[in-house]
């Protein structure tokens, strides 16, 4: 192995948002600490699409979920344009051996994907996605290795809440403050503990083998808690995600980066940091620069999207550092609620009449004096000027990264499982398009 080939170890969850104790929130994992407190955070980091397969295509492609192909959920019948894109194939160029263990989300054929190794687990849970890395690690891998290694915590369903922490936990922050959602989220920060504990057991492994100085670690999620108005959502509760790396190029020191940037960055990061030329299709940008200090941002914009996820809900949205302009396509005017997990915070809201609710086709928000994203200044006059702004910026993105919505209506491809978007429940009955 050469000096400028470390391996690499894409370590990820489901559903975690930034919800870590190393981005403030009382949640406790010092495993998740510890990584950041040894390598570089990243306190702005943005997913592409708040919802599993999408996110997780952008982030292994380089590129953004339309441009891949990416438009639902593997598990409901949607696929990649060329599974050859994703990043093991360019890995494998330069000399990398590629295994997977536990959960991806791109295929429901592990071997579409052409991974060199996938352990045949039944389940992805950390009690059973960990113990597996920590073997094959001490067993030996071939070297440069790209190991992907994905917990399914902390999806629903999450583990029993610890009955005395309900009464001291605080509801994510688009939630009101009730004793059912208390409830809810201490279940999922007993979920995150049990993410905290895989990943540290992997980590120590790492150490053990005496891999760690020379591996870059990929900690991150594939979007927002599974929670009403966070995942599914394009506000920064749905699309923002915990991201730390560590390892050789720079990635140490405890470091800060308050960038805004997007998981389609990882993919030429890694290009660069290995000295090896990028795909055509990529559409991200290196992280180095910003690691190096040579540059202060390397994104004046970052944008994201929903296509499918249980039902058509067509929305894009693009952030600067001061502005987010959400845009929906569709013309179901109120909330698709299939797209919502369900919950008990669901529930809370379903009760309140959110069924009754009515989406703007257009939202304006200003993240600074207004960083929960609750105040649309869409139809405010003063406004217009920065409406504009942001209407023209996305609509230049959709049109240079060739976006099917331009043409209307965005087809599913035939044999997708959808559900209703007058629904409820993603477990509601389905159909398959024919």
């Amino acid at each position: 192995m050469q000096a400028n080939q470390p391996n690499i170890l894409y370590i990820h969850s489901h559903d975690t948002g930034r919800y870590v104790q190393p981005y403030g929130h009382a949640v406790d994992t010092p495993n998740i600490q510890a990584l950041a407190e040894d390598g570089i955070l990243f306190r702005q980091a943005f997913c592409t699409a708040p919802t599993c397969s999408p996110s997780r295509t952008s982030l292994l492609t380089g590129q953004y979920a339309h441009s891949a192909g990416m438009l639902g959920l593997a598990h409901r019948g949607f696929a990649l344009h060329d599974y050859r894109q994703h990043l093991l194939h360019t890995l494998r160029d330069a000399g990398y051996y590629a295994a997977r263990i536990g959960e991806e989300h791109i295929s429901s054929d592990s071997s579409q994907v052409g991974y060199d190794y996938v352990a045949p687990l039944k389940e992805t849970h950390a009690a059973v996605v960990a113990p597996t890395a920590v073997s094959l690690l001490r067993d030996g891998l071939s070297q440069p290795f790209f190991l992907s290694v994905g917990f399914s915590e902390t999806h629903r369903d999450y583990p029993p809440e610890d009955a005395h922490e309900v009464n001291y936990t605080l509801p994510p922050a688009p939630l009101p403050d009730t004793p059912e959602i208390r409830r809810d989220m201490a279940a999922f920060k007993a979920s995150a503990r049990e993410l905290d504990r895989g990943i540290g057991a992997v980590l120590d492994a790492l150490e053990q083998r005496g891999l760690a100085e020379n591996t870059l670690v990929i900690c991150t999620t594939d979007h927002g808690l599974a929670f009403p108005r966070m995942k599914g959502f394009l506000t920064d509760s749905g699309i923002g995600v915990m991201l730390i790396m560590r390892g050789p190029g720079g990635f140490r020191g405890g470091k800060v980066c308050d960038a805004q940037i997007s998981q389609i960055d990882i993919f030429p990061t890694i290009c660069d940091l290995l000295e090896i030329d990028c795909p055509s299709w990529l559409q991200g940008q290196s992280l180095l620069p910003l690691i190096r200090e040579e540059a202060e941002q390397i994104h004046d914009a970052i944008f994201a999207e929903v296509n499918y996820h249980a039902s058509y809900e067509p929305k894009r949205a693009v952030r600067t550092r001061r502005w987010k302009y959400i845009r929906r396509f569709d013309d179901h005017v109120g909330p698709i609620l299939p797209n919502v997990d369900d919950s008990p915070s669901k529930n809370v809201l379903l009760k309140a009449g959110w069924q009754q609710q009515i989406r703007p086709l257009e939202a304006l928000y200003d993240l600074i004096f207004d960083p929960i994203e609750s105040c649309n200044l869409a139809s405010d006059p003063s406004m217009a000027g920065v409406l504009e702004e942001m209407r023209i910026r996305l609509e230049e993105w959709m049109r240079e990264t060739n976006d099917p919505l331009l043409q209307g209506p965005v087809p599913a491809p035939v044999g997708a499982e959808l559900n209703d978007p007058d629904q409820i429940s993603p477990d509601d009955i389905t159909y398959r398009v024919v």
